[in-house]
């Protein structure tokens, strides 16, 4: 590579430097898989800041329908969001193996509540497509893409989308 084309930008302004270090972090991702009724879905790790095992949930009244209830968290309140009732997804009530992924949407601490974590997988941004063309309305927004993995396929999920601001302003 020439002085010229390390000072030279690509049609996304970076240095092809730059691109090419893009390019080697974007190839791989780490995903907490969990279940939702019988599916699989996943987040990138670094929306992750902890996994709870779901305490007692106190509910609130007049919340909407995928509002758990709120939980004390190391002194503060922390709302829970159950994925299940958010996606429509009748998955039953949550037993044992429930767990609560406490992520930070828009500077908002959220706990999501799910039927169980699975595992953290390493998945290569080849083996991710884009969500079909059938979930590309109100449930595509939310769905980064769909890694394909030799056990089946896991749904991944983009948490800054689950809600609107009104939404979460209201959390």
């Amino acid at each position: 590579m020439t002085v010229a084309d390390r000072h030279r930008t690509s049609t996304t302004g970076l240095s092809p430097i730059m691109e090419k270090k893009k390019e080697s972090t974007l190839s791989s991702l780490q995903i907490v898989c969990f279940k939702i009724g019988n599916e699989e879905y996943g987040l990138d790790i670094l929306q992750v800041q902890e996994i709870l095992k779901l305490p007692k949930v106190t509910k609130l009244p007049k919340s909407k329908p995928y509002i758990m209830g709120v939980i004390d968290l190391r002194g503060k309140v922390l709302p829970i969001v159950e994925l299940s009732k958010l996606f429509g997804i009748d998955s039953g009530q949550l037993g044992e193996a429930a767990r609560a992924i406490v992520v930070n949407i828009a500077g908002k601490k959220v706990g999501l509540g799910i039927d169980s974590v699975s595992h953290v997988i390493k998945v290569n941004a080849s083996d991710i497509e884009p969500p079909p063309p059938v979930v590309r309305g109100i449930s595509g927004k939310y769905i980064v893409g769909v890694a394909k993995l030799e056990e089946g396929f896991v749904i991944i999920l983009d948490i800054t989308q689950l809600f609107t601001s009104e939404e979460l302003s209201s959390l």
